[in-house]
C-alpha cells in the first residue's frame, strides 16, 4: 500500500473538483423535479382513472327518467297571441312561449300553453288534467302542493285524463297514479334549460 499523501491540489486539480461539484449541486435539483414531474402524472393518471371509473359506474346504474322524450323546439321569447310554429306534443314541453311564467301552485282556471312553457323552461312540472273526478283533482293538488316547482291546471286540449310534462318530456296517465307522479316530478325537475329560475 501506498502512503497517503497530503499535497495540495493543483489549480488544475481544484478546477475539475469545483466544477465536478457544481455539476453535482445542478443535477440534484434536476432529479428532484424530474422525480416531482412523474409523481405528479402518476397521481394525476390515478385521478382522472378514478373519476372515469365512478362516471362509468354512475352511468351504468343510472335509471333512464320516467316519461317520453320530446324534441325540444327552441326557447324564443314572444308577444302575447303572437303566432308561432306548431308545438310537437300534447301538452308542449317546449318551444316559443310568453315572457312571463305562471304563478307557481294550483290553478282553478286554463293558462295558455305559451305561459306555461315557460315554467317549463324554469325547471318545473306542469301537471294538466281533463274530465277527472273530484276526488283525483284533489289529489292532484295536494301533490302539486308538496313541490316548489309544480303548476296544476285544467285543460281542455288534452288528449287523455293527466299529462305530465317537464322541459323535453312528457307522460300522459289514463289514471291517477300517485307514485309515477311523484317520480316524474322527481326525476324531471330543475332539467331544463333556467333551472335556477323562478
Amino acid at each position: 500500500m501506498e502512503p497517503e499523501t497530503n499535497q495540495p491540489l493543483t489549480r488544475q486539480e481544484r478546477r475539475e473538483l469545483e466544477r465536478k461539484q457544481r455539476k453535482n449541486e445542478k443535477e440534484l435539483p434536476s432529479q428532484k423535479r424530474k422525480i416531482k414531474r412523474i409523481l405528479f402524472w402518476v397521481v394525476s393518471l390515478f385521478i382522472i382513472a378514478g373519476i372515469i371509473y365512478s362516471l362509468v359506474i354512475t352511468l351504468k346504474n343510472q335509471k333512464p327518467r320516467p316519461g317520453e322524450a320530446v324534441a325540444t323546439q327552441g326557447q324564443e321569447h314572444i308577444a302575447i297571441g303572437a303566432a308561432h310554429i306548431e308545438y310537437n306534443s300534447n301538452p308542449p314541453t317546449s318551444g316559443p312561449h310568453y315572457e312571463g311564467p305562471a304563478k307557481w301552485g294550483v290553478s282553478q282556471t286554463e293558462l295558455p300553453d305559451e305561459q306555461l312553457i315557460h315554467n317549463l323552461e324554469h325547471g318545473g312540472v306542469w301537471i294538466s288534467y281533463k274530465d277527472i273526478d273530484e276526488a283525483t283533482k284533489m289529489e292532484l293538488e295536494e301533490i302539486t302542493k308538496s313541490g316548489l316547482k309544480i303548476i296544476l291546471t285544467p285543460r281542455a286540449k288534452n288528449d287523455i285524463p293527466i299529462a305530465l310534462a317537464s322541459w323535453g318530456r312528457i307522460q300522459k296517465l289514463q289514471v291517477f297514479d300517485k307514485q309515477a307522479i311523484l317520480d316524474f316530478i322527481k326525476a324531471n325537475t330543475s332539467k331544463s334549460p333556467e333551472p335556477f329560475a323562478q
